[in-house]
């Protein structure tokens, strides 16, 4: 920012400059600049004004283009100034006392009109007062900058005086270079701070994100290891179709005999079905685990080109800040669908937090009432009760009330839960997520659409006396979901820890 000594100089060169009406008033590509365009017979400026908290500063420039054609929209500030300002004469400038305070005075059509530049560090801003001096409007919240000052009342001078008049950094300049040199300065430390903040951002996100793959492989790989007992099942069930004659409903082992090794093997029965269900569920099981080792398989795949794809962008930036990197080709970077998600999912600064925290999970809850966790492309999590038990335990404990409840109407099937975070307008996608895990662990996991009840937690009550995993739904409503198999494989591999 400018010290005393140089927002003197700087304005009585400002003071010289020839009295054109302003024209036009553009939003700098800074949050906290803005740029007046006066242009007449005479000639034509471009005055840059920002009350950056780094780097506030009167200048003249020529090569900030404004922000017209970005996605941000101009803030109410300059589109006050636009409405009050346009057209508008500079009557007379002075810094105000002996601090860091330039005020310009306008005549416009509407009257006399104060624009005030005050240079305080992290406090810096820029106000609007009226003819009476009201202050009318700031650049920045006044909660950040000077919480004392309210719109409408009048304008108070900050308490205190510098602590030096600091040092004039271009007083070797020549006086019809020294705006721009201003301006040439800041305006390159504007641009490695820009690079620096955007890399670090871009990269932060990165780091997070392999983090969450490295975790959710781990999980894949286990279940993969489990699905690979698959063979196991047919083998018994083999077995077992070889001696089904000579069982009897009710036993809870049957022994057969491996003809190749000569080894007599026990196969563990379900005493509350029949000895022909008990085949059919070895078949049963042997099927669906074969063709969860495929769908385990291709989800470590597409994890693995994630991450490699992640990794190549990190190697790209980090060659980009060893030369002099381009904030376009940045831009481009975090402009990619899958970056911009993963910005706005971790460098927001907000850390997603499920409560009860997972520590606590494994701490005080048996395995049987954990639910398992998905967390969506959004960053919610959606939780899956993995018993009658583990339902009864999620839905009226572990779920908040604004938390959304997915049921399955008619069918049995496990409860499932999103986390909503205390939102009231959750992402469709989310929403999505949560109704394609009520089907798929319900008994119509295998059909293509189904009617899921999605109704906030607080509107979901236990009768007294109820067996496990009934509850009653008040209210609510129903999603029609035709089943999407890729969806269900997205969120099957966002599986947590658990």
């Amino acid at each position: 920012m400018l010290s005393l000594l140089e927002l003197q100089h700087a304005a009585r060169l400002l003071a010289t400059l020839p009295e054109l009406p302003l024209r036009r008033i553009k939003q700098a590509q800074g949050e906290n600049a803005v740029i007046l365009v006066f242009e007449g017979k005479a000639g034509k400026y471009q005055l840059l004004i920002s009350g950056s908290p780094r780097f506030a500063r009167i200048s003249i420039t020529d090569s900030i283009k404004d922000s017209a054609g970005s996605e941000r929209p101009a803030s109410s500030f300059l589109e006050y100034l636009r409405a009050h300002l346009a057209g508008s004469f500079v009557t007379g400038m002075e810094v105000f006392r002996e601090d860091r305070q330039l005020r310009l005075n306008f005549q416009s059509q509407s009257g006399p009109l104060v624009l005030v530049l005050s240079i305080l560090g992290a406090r810096s801003n820029i106000y609007l007062l009226d003819s009476e001096g009201n202050l009318v409007h700031s650049l920045r919240p006044l909660d950040d900058t000077r919480r004392e000052l309210k719109i409408g009342s009048p304008w108070i001078n900050p308490v205190g005086i510098l602590p030096s008049e600091g040092e004039d950094r271009w007083g070797d300049v020549p006086d019809e270079l020294y705006l721009e040199a201003i301006e040439k300065h800041y305006s390159r430390l504007e641009r490695e701070h820009s690079i620096e903040f955007l890399a670090r951002r871009i990269e932060l996100a990165i780091k997070k994100e392999i983090g969450f793959l490295d975790r959710k492989l781990v999980n894949l790989r286990e279940d993969f290891g489990n699905a690979q007992k698959a063979e196991e099942h047919r083998y018994k069930g083999e077995l077992l179709k070889g001696i089904l004659h000579t069982v009897k409903p009710g036993d809870d082992i049957a022994s057969a005999t491996d003809y190749e090794t000569g080894e007599t093997v026990e196969i563990p029965l379900d005493t509350k079905i029949s000895p022909a269900a008990n085949l059919e569920s070895y078949f049963a099981q042997y099927q669906k685990e074969t063709r969860g080792v495929a769908m385990i398989r291709q989800q470590i795949e597409n994890v693995d080109v994630a991450r490699s794809d992640l990794e190549g962008i990190q190697r790209r930036i980090q060659g980009m800040l060893q030369n002099e990197p381009d904030i376009s080709e940045l831009e481009k970077i975090a402009a990619q669908p899958k970056i911009h998600r993963l910005i706005h999912r971790y460098a927001s600064g907000k850390k997603i937090v499920s409560a009860p925290a997972k520590s606590s999970f494994k701490k005080d809850l048996p395995s049987r009432l954990m639910p398992k966790r998905y967390r969506t492309q959004d960053g919610l999590e959606i939780w899956v009760g993995k018993s009658d038990e583990g339902n009864d335990y999620l839905t009226t404990r572990l779920a908040r009330g604004n938390d959304l409840f997915f049921h399955l109407e008619g069918y049995p099937g496990s409860h499932v839960i999103l986390r909503t975070e205390g939102r009231t307008d959750p992402p469709s996608e989310a929403l999505l997520d949560a109704c394609e895990l009520a089907v798929h662990f319900s008994k119509l996991k295998n059909a293509g659409s189904a009617d899921v009840h999605v109704a906030p937690v607080k509107e979901v009550k236990k009768p007294r006396g109820a067996k496990p995993g009934l509850v009653y739904v008040r209210k609510g409503k129903t999603i029609r979901l035709k089943r999407n198999a890729k969806r269900l494989e997205s969120i099957l591999a966002g599986r947590l820890d658990d």
